[in-house]
């Protein structure tokens, strides 16, 4: 029985992949390694199935025609074998030693049949080119090394989110809740870790510096240049993100407002990116972004629009005031090391 299933989305990826493989296999035959080749035109296709062979009893090769990364991440999840699901990609890696501790807790409390719906590890900002890295921890939010609910997780600080690098979802639960990424689209990772939190009752965190995030290629998602040119993506996922779940349904209070809190993010990223952008057709698109919001979940708005973030985001209607997002925006890139 494979404890961990692990999807690797490819898409030209044969200068760096093997790095994320390698970190992987030293999990031994407990995990599953999904390569899924997203239509590449280098030699991702042929490094893939080389390791296939190699190891046929850990790696499978699965190719498909291009989808971009959320239809890769769909992949792997509709082939999972695993109890439990996560997705590196292909220019990161994980933390061998922090990879065998996880299994190791995954394991214990699979031999008491005792079910649990996300893992949460911290995940590390890898600026290679600079010799910097940057922990997100959530030592401070999460009971250790025990089973907990929502009830009591503590307070969020403004730069930690639980990402999909943070998260080890148990794969029946992702099908579960009918977790379907959309296709040719990026961002996606934020619907991947938001829609499913509802639906999780159980979790265990483990103070290891687990993922290990690269940043620093210049055709990177995350790259602010790449970013404001793929505005309608952003804009399409933060709409996905508004209307995947009924937040008044969510139970528990205290998801309830983290919940709220991401949206919050989401709203703020599109804001200041489109400010960035800077034309009348920008500025439009954000009025847009924040009517949808209204139109949808009239309550969300409000609550949103509450918070520190939402405040200062109605300051966008005068130059003054996008000069002053602008900068509160750079100065938290700085001091969260993102870039």
């Amino acid at each position: 029985m494979k404890l961990l299933s692990v999807a690797i989305p490819c898409y030209n990826s044969e200068s760096y992949m093997s790095h994320a493989i390698e970190t992987l296999l030293t999990g031994g035959e407990e995990v599953e390694i999904l390569i899924i080749n997203d239509g590449s035109k280098d030699g991702t296709r042929e490094i893939a199935e080389e390791y296939a062979a190699k190891y046929p009893t850990i790696i499978r090769a699965i190719h498909q025609e291009n989808g971009g990364h959320g239809e890769a991440v769909n992949t792997g999840l509709r082939n999972a074998t695993g109890l439990y699901y996560k997705v590196v990609d292909s220019d990161d890696w994980v933390n061998e030693a922090a990879l065998k501790r996880i299994l190791k807790v995954i394991r214990y409390y699979t031999k008491r049949e005792q079910q649990i719906d996300m893992f949460l590890a911290n995940y590390v900002y890898e600026r290679q080119a600079e010799g910097k890295q940057t922990i997100v921890n959530y030592s401070n939010v999460f009971p250790q090394n025990r089973v907990f609910s929502w009830e009591e997780i503590k307070h969020f600080r403004q730069s930690q989110f639980i990402l999909m690098h943070s998260v080890i979802y148990r794969t029946q639960m992702l099908r579960d809740c009918g977790l379907v990424l959309p296709k040719h689209t990026f961002y996606v990772d934020n619907i991947f870790v938001y829609h499913p939190l509802s639906y999780v009752k159980t979790m265990v965190y483990l103070n290891e510096d687990f993922y290990r995030y690269f940043i620093g290629r210049d055709d990177q998602s995350v790259n602010e240049t790449v970013m404001m040119g793929r505005m309608d993506q952003q804009l399409r996922v933060t709409r996905a993100m508004i209307t995947s779940t009924e937040l008044s349904s969510v139970a528990s209070r205290k998801l309830r407002n983290y919940m709220i809190k991401y949206i919050t993010i989401m709203m703020t990223i599109c804001t200041v990116l489109l400010i960035r952008k800077g034309t009348n057709e920008d500025l439009r698109q954000i009025d847009e972004i924040w009517a949808f919001l209204r139109k949808q979940n009239k309550e969300l708005y409000v609550l949103v629009r509450k918070t520190l973030l939402g405040r200062i985001m109605q300051w966008r209607r005068t130059n003054i005031g996008r000069k002053f997002i602008i900068t509160g925006y750079q100065l938290s890139r700085k001091i969260i090391g993102f870039s």
